[in-house]
């Protein structure tokens, strides 16, 4: 889904319709529906040829993954979790600022 995404994206962008798009591909805007729509899915070939023809240009990465967790990383879960331990005074006064409401009678 993350082509049909980026097509679309480059292609609103652009403010080229979908037969403005096809023709300047060299494709048709049937097909360029079926990408956006996720029906199809294009090689990275012709992904990188459609976006160029939209304006743009494609560029790749990688990015290393804990594995298992495909929504939520576990360098995320760390992040949050500092950042909720930030909240927290890091030096706790020595008296609690309340009163004392009774001390036993004994």
């Amino acid at each position: 889904m993350l082509a049909a995404k980026l097509l679309k994206r480059a292609r609103e962008q652009s403010g080229l319709s979908l037969r403005e798009l096809g023709r300047l591909a060299g494709t048709s805007h049937a097909t360029l529906l079926a990408y956006e729509s996720g029906k199809k899915i294009p090689t990275v070939g012709t992904l990188e040829r459609i976006i160029a023809a939209a304006g743009f240009a494609l560029e790749l990465s990688l990015n290393r993954r804990i594995r298992g967790s495909a929504e939520y990383h576990r360098g995320e879960e760390l992040l949050d979790a500092l950042e909720l331990a930030a909240n927290f005074p890091s030096r706790h006064p020595r008296q609690m600022p309340y009163p004392i409401f009774s001390k036993s009678a004994g």
